[in-house]
């Protein structure tokens, strides 16, 4: 019982003309009515009622035209399935992150999808992780990589790839900061603090400072981007708060030290986002089902 024969039988209870039927698929009438005996000796039954003139169904027959025409319905969209799945996505995929999270969490993120759509052209935009929302509420880029903030917006999806501790440094070089943390007692109201212009870090950092109850910060300097943060802890400009895994790629790693237990901060949790509205778009669909088999 092939699809072919169930395509013409349905045709031929449609038609009720051999003649017609076999025209339809470029075969001869005997051919036809060679398949149809077939059907009928598969079934043990009289699927058509037939003489010189016209042609029947059978009650068998219409009990097997309903179950062809579902078969054949199955099959239209199991060819349509695999087909979408065939056709190549073309295009460009905007992505937007931190220049650490663009070497330590976006390669193997990519991986997958670039093997699956090797046409999709990827346009990566780096800068500072807490502009990574804002970027895809402007429909700057399609896809980012952020930290999921305390009120995470209802417009947005998130999909969770990892939990980033967070981690006061301070430098390791001979300065004033590194005098002063090496008192006994550590003066907080007097410690230069460097912090991120806005973002999750720095709210953290703000909540920690809070609960400690170390009084009113010295706030040295604010920066865009953790990169720069760290930088300038490690020229010895004060003391910050980073996510360990930017600490753990800096190349200046080696001139700052963990001033606090990591388990001190609340980490955050760090995914890739997009709107909710885009989120079936073809080549946004495709990356998360990339990464969410990964």
């Amino acid at each position: 019982m092939d699809i072919k024969s169930l395509q013409m039988f349905q045709h031929l209870a449609q038609s009720l003309h051999f003649g017609k039927t076999a025209q339809s698929y470029f075969v001869s009438p005997s051919t036809l009515s060679r398949a149809i005996q077939r059907l009928e000796d598969e079934l043990g039954c009289q699927l058509l009622l037939r003489d010189n003139r016209s042609v029947q169904l059978t009650e068998s027959g219409q009990k097997f035209l309903a179950f062809v025409e579902q078969q054949l319905q199955q099959w239209q969209q199991l060819q349509q399935t695999i087909n979408q799945q065939q056709v190549q996505l073309t295009g460009k995929l905007r992505i937007y992150c931190s220049v650490t999270a663009a070497y330590s969490h976006l390669p193997p993120l990519l991986d997958k999808f670039r093997q699956q759509n090797p046409l999709v052209e990827i346009v990566l935009t780096t800068g500072d992780a807490a502009d990574a929302l804002e970027q895809v509420q402007q429909k700057t880029v399609a896809i980012a990589i952020a930290a999921y903030p305390d009120n995470f917006p209802k417009t947005l999806y998130f999909h969770k790839i990892a939990q980033i501790p967070l981690t006061i440094i301070a430098p390791t070089i001979a300065c004033n900061v590194q005098q002063q943390i090496q008192q006994p007692h550590i003066n907080w109201q007097e410690i230069p603090i460097i912090l991120p212009e806005h973002g999750t870090a720095r709210k953290r950092f703000e909540q920690w400072y809070r609960k400690k109850q170390l009084g009113k910060a010295n706030i040295y300097a604010t920066v865009s981007g953790h990169e720069a943060l760290v930088s300038m802890v490690a020229l010895g400009c004060g003391v910050g708060i980073a996510p360990q895994v930017v600490v753990d790629n800096s190349p200046v790693k080696d001139r700052v030290q963990n001033l606090v237990a990591n388990n001190e901060i609340q980490p955050f949790d760090l995914g890739v986002c997009c709107l909710k509205s885009q989120q079936q778009q073809p080549l946004i669909a495709a990356f998360f089902q990339a990464i969410k088999n990964n």
